[in-house]
C-alpha cells in the first residue's frame, strides 16, 4: 500500500472561513499543494452561496464582508452588481481570490472522515470528479462496485489519504440542514422544501404554501412568493423580534456573538443566531408588514395529508400543497466524529478557533466565528496558532 500523501495543514471547506485562514497561512509564506492543501466539495468557487437561489441579491440577505486581502484585486462587495445573483457575485469574487493567491483548491473533493494516526491526523477523501469508465479501467478503480453500472457518467469516487499535523475545519453549515419533527410529516401529501433545496419561486406558482421559520430566508421566500403562490401562510416557534432601524444593530449583534461563544466554549450545542439580532425593519420589510403579509402564526401542532393544524385556542388550519422549512443549519461535522470532539452536551467545546480536547484541531466558522466578520478574524487567529505550533 503506498504512503499517504503529507503535509503540514489540512483546510477543510473553501467558504468564506476556509479562504481566509489558507489567505494568512500563505501570508506566512506556506505553500499550498506543499505545506497546506485545500478540499473543497463544491464543484466551484464561492463557498455555500453557488447552491442559493437564483433570486437571491446581495444586500437582500445578511451582509456579505470582504475576504482579508480583496482589496489588493480591487473587489469588494459593498461595490459589487446588486443586479446580478448573489450566488454569481460571489462565486465570480472567490475564484479571482483563490486563482490571485494560488490557494490551489482541489475540488470536488468529499472528505469522508478524520482520524488519529499517531501524532498525526489521516484525512481521508474521495474524488467526486466523474471519470469515463476506460479511465477507470486504466487505473485500477473499475472492480465490483461498478459493474452495475454501463453508463459513463455515473462516478466512482477514487480514495485518497493525507497525513496532516493540524486540520483546520471549515465546512459550514449548509450540508446538514435541520428540519423539527412534528407530528404527521411523514403523511404529508405535498412537498417539504428545506432553505438549502429551495430554487425557484416559480415552482410554488399556484400552490398553496407554508413558510416556517421567523429569519431572514423566511422572510426572503414570503415576499418572493407573494405575487406567485395561491396562498401563504407564515409561522414561526418564536414571536419575531422586529428592530426599528434599517441595518442590525451592533450591540445586539455582539449579545448573540457573545452567546455563541460561551456556547462553544461550554461544548453546548449553538444557539440561534437570528433569536439574539432581532430582524431589520427595512423598507421592504416594513412594506410587507403593513400590507399585512409578513405577519407570522405561532407554530402549528401537526401536519395532515393536504394542510397544517393549530390545536388548542389557537385552533384552525392552513391548506398546504407544500412546507418550506426555514429552520436553519447545524454544523456539519459528521467526518470528525472519529475523533470523539463532541461533548456530551451536544457541541464542541471550542476556544479561540481550536477544539480543546485536541490542540491539532481547529474549527473555523463555528459558533462566534460563524458571522462574516468572524470569520474572517478567525482566520488570522487560527493561522497565528498553527505557525506558532509548527
Amino acid at each position: 500500500m503506498t504512503s499517504p500523501e503529507r503535509v503540514k495543514v489540512v483546510v477543510i471547506g473553501a467558504g468564506q472561513a476556509g479562504l481566509s485562514v489558507a489567505f494568512y497561512l500563505r501570508r506566512f509564506e506556506l505553500v499550498a499543494d506543499e505545506d497546506f492543501v485545500m478540499l473543497d466539495r463544491a464543484p466551484g468557487p464561492g463557498g455555500a452561496w453557488q447552491h442559493r437561489w437564483s433570486s437571491l441579491r446581495l444586500g437582500t440577505a445578511h451582509r456579505v464582508n470582504d475576504l482579508p486581502g480583496m482589496a489588493e484585486l480591487g473587489l469588494s462587495f459593498e461595490t459589487a452588481d446588486r443586479a446580478l445573483p448573489a450566488k454569481q457575485v460571489v462565486a465570480d469574487y472567490y475564484g479571482r481570490f483563490e486563482e490571485h493567491f494560488d490557494l490551489r483548491v482541489r475540488r470536488p473533493m468529499n472528505v469522508r472522515s478524520v482520524v488519529n494516526e499517531g501524532v498525526d491526523l489521516l484525512v481521508h477523501y474521495e474524488d467526486l470528479t466523474p471519470q469515463p469508465i476506460e479511465e477507470l479501467k486504466a487505473k485500477g478503480l473499475f472492480g465490483r462496485r461498478r459493474r452495475a453500472y454501463e453508463d459513463p457518467a455515473v462516478p466512482l469516487a477514487p480514495q485518497h489519504e493525507i497525513a496532516t499535523r493540524f486540520l483546520v475545519n471549515a465546512t459550514g453549515t449548509w450540508g446538514s440542514p435541520f428540519v423539527p419533527y412534528y407530528p404527521g410529516m411523514t403523511d404529508f401529501a405535498g412537498r417539504h422544501v428545506h432553505t438549502s433545496d429551495y430554487a425557484d419561486a416559480e415552482h410554488f406558482r399556484d400552490k398553496h404554501v407554508v413558510v416556517v421559520g421567523g429569519g431572514t430566508s423566511a422572510i426572503g421566500f414570503m415576499l418572493e412568493l407573494e405575487a406567485v403562490a395561491a396562498g401563504l401562510t407564515w409561522v414561526s416557534r418564536r414571536p419575531i423580534d422586529w428592530l426599528d432601524r434599517q441595518e442590525l444593530d451592533l450591540e445586539g449583534a455582539s449579545a448573540a456573538v457573545a452567546r455563541q461563544d460561551e456556547a462553544a466554549r461550554s461544548g453546548r450545542a449553538l444557539p440561534s443566531i437570528v433569536s439574539g439580532t432581532g430582524v431589520p425593519r427595512s423598507r421592504r420589510i416594513a412594506a410587507g408588514i403593513e400590507r399585512g403579509l409578513l405577519v407570522a402564526r405561532p407554530m402549528f401542532d401537526r401536519i395532515e395529508p393536504d394542510r397544517v393544524v393549530w390545536d388548542g385556542d389557537e385552533g384552525g388550519m392552513a391548506r398546504a400543497d407544500a412546507i418550506i422549512w426555514a429552520t436553519g443549519f447545524r454544523p456539519e461535522l459528521r467526518h470528525l466524529s472519529p475523533l470523539k470532539l463532541r461533548e456530551k452536551t451536544g457541541g464542541v467545546a471550542v476556544g479561540q478557533g481550536a477544539a480543546w480536547s485536541d490542540p491539532r484541531i481547529f474549527l473555523a466558522g463555528y459558533g462566534p466565528q460563524a458571522s462574516t466578520i468572524g470569520a474572517n478574524r478567525a482566520g488570522r487567529m487560527i493561522a497565528r496558532q498553527i505557525m506558532a505550533m509548527l
